[in-house]
């Protein structure tokens, strides 16, 4: 592979690779992992429903808040250094979750551990835009980050599941700090990555706006899970709301603002953010409940629920590597949109679930969303790093990134007061879920709808402008 910069071999693109991918695959395992340990760490603390909502929800929040911020910063002092920093803070924060003492602590650790993987995200996915040229490599590389996003996904239940077996909730964290630690250390070998020439400078009154913005939005969020109409759920929102103002406001008035609002003039990333927006709100949000849904409207075991699972997260992992080789003359907007209708359709097979059902009943739906996932994670892979500047790679990790976990949180929140509208009990769950299945498929269409309808009135107006200066 050859060195942009240079044109030498560039041989250590496969290893920063190998560790991106690794990388991202410990962010997601640890994502992921409490929905299988949520149950257990809930009875040993005695929490309350509303605690282990938190639980669930902390690391979207830190992720949410971090990642445009953190991607700026990358870009700025070293895509590389950041990640390690990044890295070592994963390993720490996840040991906090393993010795928490109670849930308040544990939520604490949650949302430290969103934080830090939003650096291990926003770093990485720049560190692959650097490394990788545009064409087939990156198109390769992205591949592989995507199929990292669902063995992630596969992964982290599955550890917690197996682990939980031989000891107890915080064994799976223990061993997951253990790997990021590992793997923190081998991240120093990579090369740094900076773009070429004076850095954009950093600005701190857009971090801080767009820190409290999605901090205030995603707390808001999860706290809807309780009240979408408490004092402190209304305040939340507005304040969220109020933030993201200020924040469009100071990039407005800046002549180098961290994000460009021009951005979103491109089509690709209109593509990037509004598609990975969509697969946290519909495709993170409902497959986060899964877990809880099986074991308490089919009665089957934790060990079991993550196996059923693995059915959807394994696809999307075997899916989003093998999308390398689809043709090159199929985009990565066009791989997205059949991505999110091909999650639709299998969302809407997720629906007419009974008490009585077997989990067979989903493997159908599961395996049909996997395939649409695959294809959308790799699309959004790429497109994060084709639809900016070079020299802001990491920033639109960060901003595609922002969106899906801004979004996960808000799926989250939607698909708990759906399961808890069907009423207490099994059937009452069970009759939540096929609700929700069915508003995923919907949103799921209309996403892919949205991006496609976007990308023609983009070359609609192009082609105006095209046709007016010929005549001009």
């Amino acid at each position: 592979m050859l060195n942009r910069n240079t044109g030498t071999q560039d041989t250590s693109a496969p290893r920063t690779l190998a560790v991106v991918a690794a990388a991202t695959l410990l962010v997601l395992a640890v994502f992921s992992m409490t929905v299988v340990t949520i149950g257990e760490t809930a009875q040993e603390f005695g929490s309350s429903t509303s605690w282990q909502t938190w639980a669930l929800g902390g690391m979207s929040l830190g992720l949410a808040s971090a990642l445009l911020s953190v991607g700026a910063l990358a870009d700025r002092f070293g895509r590389r250094r950041v990640f390690v920093l990044s890295s070592a803070a994963l390993a720490a924060s996840t040991a906090l979750a393993a010795a928490a003492p109670s849930m308040s602590v544990l939520v604490i650790a949650r949302v430290l551990e969103g934080v830090a993987g939003a650096g291990v995200l926003a770093a990485g996915l720049g560190l692959l835009g650097h490394a990788f040229p545009s064409g087939h490599a990156r198109t390769h590389a992205t591949g592989i980050w995507g199929a990292a996003l669902g063995a992630g996904i596969a992964v982290g239940p599955l550890v917690g599941a197996t682990l939980g077996r031989v000891g107890d909730w915080r064994t799976g964290y223990w061993a997951q700090a253990a790997a990021i630690a590992v793997l923190a250390t081998a991240a120093l070998s990579l090369a740094e990555s900076r773009p070429a020439g004076e850095p954009r400078p950093f600005d701190p009154a857009g971090a801080a706006a767009i820190a409290i913005a999605m901090t205030a939005l995603t707390a808001g969020l999860t706290s809807a899970n309780s009240s979408w109409t408490s004092a402190a759920t209304l305040a939340l929102l507005l304040g969220g709301v109020a933030a993201f103002m200020a924040f469009l406001a100071i990039e407005t008035g800046k002549r180098e603002p961290m994000l460009n609002l021009e951005l979103f003039r491109r089509p690709l990333f209109v593509a990037s953010t509004s598609g990975a927006a969509i697969t946290g709100l519909a495709t993170v949000g409902i497959m986060s409940h899964l877990a809880s849904v099986l074991v308490v409207g089919l009665s089957t075991s934790v060990l079991a629920a993550a196996g059923i699972l693995a059915v959807w997260s394994v696809t999307s992992t075997v899916v989003a590597f093998q999308a390398r080789r689809l043709p090159a003359r199929i985009g990565a907007s066009e791989r997205l949109i059949a991505g999110l209708v091909t999650s639709g359709v299998g969302a809407a097979l997720l629906a007419g679930l009974a008490t009585s059902s077997s989990w067979v009943h989903l493997a159908p739906g599961l395996f049909i969303a996997g395939v649409g996932s695959g294809l959308a994670n790799a699309a959004l892979g790429r497109l994060a790093v084709e639809s900016v500047p070079h020299a802001d790679a990491a920033l639109g990790s960060g901003a595609n990134n922002t969106a899906r976990y801004l979004g996960s949180a808000l799926g989250i929140a939607l698909v708990a007061i759906l399961l808890t509208g069907g009423g207490s009990g099994a059937t009452g769950i069970v009759g939540g879920w096929n609700h929700a299945a069915l508003v995923a498929a919907f949103l799921n269409i209309a996403g892919a709808a949205w991006i496609a309808s976007s990308r023609v009135f983009s070359a609609r107006a192009t082609h105006s402008r095209a046709s007016a200066m010929s005549e001009g």
